[in-house]
């Protein structure tokens, strides 16, 4: 019974960590015909001519080869700029929780990638009844400039 069971397991999460990105509310996604480093580079350089900083990176797919499995391509990117930062501490403590904010790049199936990101207004949406109509602008400019970094990286 176990070895069935752990099968199905194997299978669905397999399936799962196949399926590619759909297009959702409050997000931007953007498939390309890049490759999956290619459109890592290509983030790192459009942020970088946006004025936006690579804080963090983290995915599970170099982890995962390392310990025998092999999954799709993922990375997350979080991108900011200590300039909105500190505007966005001054108007909301709760908000900086969701800095920096994060790209997605996913290899898809067919070896090309794709660029998904929640758009920065639908991140701090939560947190303008408490700051104000100041932090929607912000988050609005954020909106520009992260599109800004997806059309530069995905062309």
């Amino acid at each position: 019974m176990r070895l069935p069971l752990a099968t199905l397991a194997l299978i669905v999460t397999t399936a799962a960590a196949q399926a590619e990105m759909a297009p959702r509310d409050g997000w931007s996604v953007t498939p390309t015909d890049k490759s999956y480093d290619q459109l890592i580079a290509d983030v790192k350089t459009a942020a970088k001519a946006n004025k936006m900083g690579v804080v963090t990176q983290a995915g599970p797919t170099g982890a995962a080869k390392a310990r025998g499995i092999t999954i799709p391509g993922n990375r997350v990117i979080g991108l900011f700029n200590n300039a909105y930062a500190v505007d966005i501490l001054n108007l909301s403590t709760a908000a900086m929780i969701e800095a920096p904010v994060r790209v997605y790049v996913t290899e898809n199936t067919d070896g090309t990638a794709t660029l998904s990101y929640k758009l920065p207004s639908t991140v701090f949406a939560p947190y303008v009844p408490e700051a104000g109509a100041n932090l929607a602008t912000l988050a609005g400019e954020l909106d520009t400039i992260f599109a800004a970094i997806a059309d530069e990286a995905t062309q």
